[in-house]
């Protein structure tokens, strides 16, 4: 692997760190205790191409590399995890999976509008009862000949409520177990479709993390993503991928967390002289910085062996598993660098810390990333 940076993702990296330094910093606080989803903030992610960066630019796409999305994910993470996670699911879960695995009718239908932001996409797996084990899906899609019969309950979805584009996972015939799972594309106006309560989280507040509910959905057969029986291995696949997002997430909730302890310890003074000088300081910012950059050689090693078409499916559990780790490692000694200045909502960390939680629970839990990096070890 080349760790040197091409100007292209130099520039990509710039981009959305300004991006997020101009347009995400303002109002991220009020945002956070409101619960307000960043709308207009979204809108113009999708102006600059970061709601579709990998996408084919036949499609409106950015046509760029998994590395960029890494980079562009830390920087914008750094500030809000909630304008991420939009940006994450969009990117990977949804604009991949159709690109990857739809039909050219769908990729003309869907992804061209999800590639700009014009809408947004929204994966759904989870259940009441099926959350990490993905093969007890209730949700069902009874085949009704031209199209299906959706019925069931989605729980913790991400973008509930802004999407217009819906993939939901859904069992078709019970009897075959996980080979009879479907990956239908469900539109917001659907008849039958209607967005639950919303959820009040501990962190990533802004986000829009809703259940969904079907009654009697109809879904033409068209909407189908891949032959009869494929949604499982579709949800693992995206999934995959989705790990690298969330570990990028992770990344740049921890590296926000020692940007903002650096500056704080060299403005601060203590007995004399800026906390930055004390050793028992400069001891806990190496530990961050090291941390974060392990996390980081991670999220690059994986994102290049998906660039490079080469299985990734254990390092992008690795990722994932040990970012999420450093995520609330590091935010936990931000607080503590700030001290008491880290437990008020004025100076971000305290934020930080409660965003960093969720990176060890969605698109797999630490628990699952183990099993699946075994497997891949014992494979």
């Amino acid at each position: 692997m080349n760790f040197t940076l091409t100007e292209e993702h130099l520039a990509v990296q710039e981009a959305a760190r300004e991006f997020a330094q101009k347009e995400l910093l303002p109002g991220v606080i009020e945002r956070d205790e409101e619960q307000r989803f960043p709308k207009e903030q979204i809108r113009k992610m999708g102006e600059l191409g970061f709601m579709g960066m990998m996408v084919d630019p036949k499609y409106n796409g950015g046509g760029m590399d998994t590395k960029s999305y890494v980079l562009a994910m830390e920087e914008i993470s750094k500030i809000d995890a909630s304008a991420s996670v939009c940006m994450s699911v969009n990117n990977s879960l949804v604009c991949w999976g159709i690109e990857q695995y739809g039909t050219e009718e769908q990729k003309e239908k869907y992804l061209t509008r999800l590639a700009t932001g014009e809408i947004i996409g929204a994966f759904c797996l989870s259940e009441p009862e099926a959350g990490s084990d993905a093969t007890s899906q209730k949700t069902t899609a009874i085949d009704k000949g031209d199209h299906y019969l959706l019925n069931g309950t989605k729980n913790w979805i991400t973008n509930g409520n802004s999407s217009s584009v819906y993939i939901v996972i859904a069992q078709t015939d019970p009897e075959k177990g996980y080979k009879g799972i479907n990956a239908l594309i469900v539109e917001r106006e659907s008849e039958g479709f209607v967005v639950g309560k919303k959820e009040n989280k501990m962190g990533i507040r802004s986000s829009e993390t809703h259940s969904l509910m079907f009654t009697d959905v109809k879904i033409p057969k068209e909407n189908r993503i891949g032959e009869d029986g494929f949604g499982f291995k579709f949800a693992m696949s995206v999934l995959n991928g989705g790990r690298i997002g969330i570990a990028s997430q992770a990344l740049g909730i921890a590296s926000g967390a020692l940007e903002f302890s650096l500056q704080y310890a060299q403005e601060r003074k203590a007995f004399g002289k800026e906390l930055v000088q004390h050793q028992g300081i400069q001891f806990k910012l190496a530990d961050m910085a090291t941390q974060i950059e392990a996390a980081r050689l991670l999220c690059l090693q994986s994102a290049d062996l998906k660039d490079r078409g080469l299985p990734y499916a254990k390092q992008s559990a690795m990722a994932k598993l040990f970012a999420s780790q450093v995520a609330m490692d590091v935010t936990t000694e931000a607080v503590q660098v700030h001290g008491g200045y880290g437990y008020v909502k004025e100076y971000h960390v305290e934020r930080l810390m409660r965003d960093a939680k969720i990176t060890q629970i969605y698109e797999g839990t630490s628990e699952i990333q183990k099993i699946v990096i075994s497997r891949e070890l014992i494979k």
